[in-house]
């Protein structure tokens, strides 16, 4: 069986830090190779994967900012629709935009949707729903006015996160820093429950870093930056807990199964996908508010590290992902 997988081009696949699409593309890319695809990546040149890359631009337009998105963005897809006749399924990881292409085009294509950024991008999807088959990455992020093959959760390399069943004693907030990501409600938690937190991510919204994140940095409260794969593992394996005070329905959340791979449960806003990523009281705490997290993280002794790790590998790793798209293009093609 012959893919394509389209990634997005503002990151390298998979991303060096920040790429949360990116990473997933690259997930799915290296576990259908394993299951014997013959894959073609179409991603940034320098992006790695043990399948054949194709690339219209060496760096993400993220990375190098002299580039323009759009132009980098048309040619990439264009650059696969034109080659769709080569492949027997294209694995559409990159939005609405390249399914403008799927009615021009014989080769069956299979969207990803990680997340709608707009009510206003649901008409592209309906206009082509004949054309295009559709897969969720939770449950709780579905349109109604949309029909689903399938809802795949989103998959990790267990391998490349270490358990640790003696974290250190500090809560951490691993997101973009943004209002949707709940920042300041995870200072507000560390503050009331006397832990040291430390934050780590891309600055995504520099008036609210400047106004709401910085004035409470101190000994306490501690940004490090953004964090590569290397210190992501040991960041979140040490930290007592992982802090996600989401502010918005998130579609997955990447940051919470990576923790509990690491056995670390999560302390979350009970919004979105969240109920399906967590298990209140055995891998994490699913709460409301600011007071009800604070709680929560009292009752952190309660949660068994050895589970989240059990949890999460038998939900969210990247060999099931893989298979279960496998499974897909089979019934597609038949």
């Amino acid at each position: 069986m012959k893919v394509a997988v389209l990634s997005p081009v503002a990151w390298r696949t998979p991303p060096r830090h920040y790429g949360p699409w990116e990473q997933v593309a690259s997930n799915i890319a290296e576990g259908i190779i394993k299951l014997g695809a013959e894959v073609t990546l179409f991603a940034t040149g320098d992006s790695v994967t043990v399948g054949t890359l194709d690339a219209i631009c060496e760096t993400g337009y993220e990375e190098d900012r002299s580039q323009d998105a759009k132009v980098l963005e048309c040619l990439h897809i264009s650059n696969l629709m034109e080659k769709a006749h080569q492949f027997d399924v294209i694995h559409n990881n990159f939005d609405f935009l390249p399914l403008t292409y799927s009615g021009l085009i014989k080769t069956p294509v299979i969207t990803t949707i990680h997340g709608f950024s707009s009510p206003r991008i649901i008409p592209v999807y309906k206009k082509y729903s004949q054309t295009s088959h559709y897969v969720s990455i939770s449950d709780s992020d579905r349109s109604p006015e949309l029909d689903y093959l399938a809802t795949v959760y989103n998959g990790l390399d267990a391998g490349k996160f270490v358990f640790n069943a003696q974290p250190k004693d500090y809560l951490l907030s691993f997101s973009r820093i943004h209002p949707d990501k709940g920042i300041t409600e995870a200072i507000a938690i560390a503050k009331k429950s006397k832990y040291q937190l430390i934050i780590a991510g891309i600055i995504q919204d520099e008036r609210y870093f400047k106004e709401e994140v910085e004035p409470h940095l101190n000994e306490q409260i501690k940004y490090i930056g953004s964090a590569g794969p290397e210190e992501r593992n040991e960041l979140l394996g040490n930290a007592v807990a992982l802090l996600h005070p989401i502010n918005f329905n998130e579609p997955f959340g990447l940051s919470v199964a990576e923790a509990m791979l690491c056995g670390t449960p999560v302390i979350a806003f009970n919004r979105g996908s969240m109920p399906e990523l967590i298990q209140h009281e055995q891998t994490g705490y699913l709460v409301k508010n600011v007071d009800q997290a604070v709680e929560a993280v009292n009752g952190l002794k309660q949660i068994n590290r050895a589970y989240c790790r059990q949890w999460a590998e038998s939900k969210f790793s990247s060999e099931k992902m893989a298979s279960d798209y496998f499974e897909l293009y089979k019934r597609i093609l038949r």
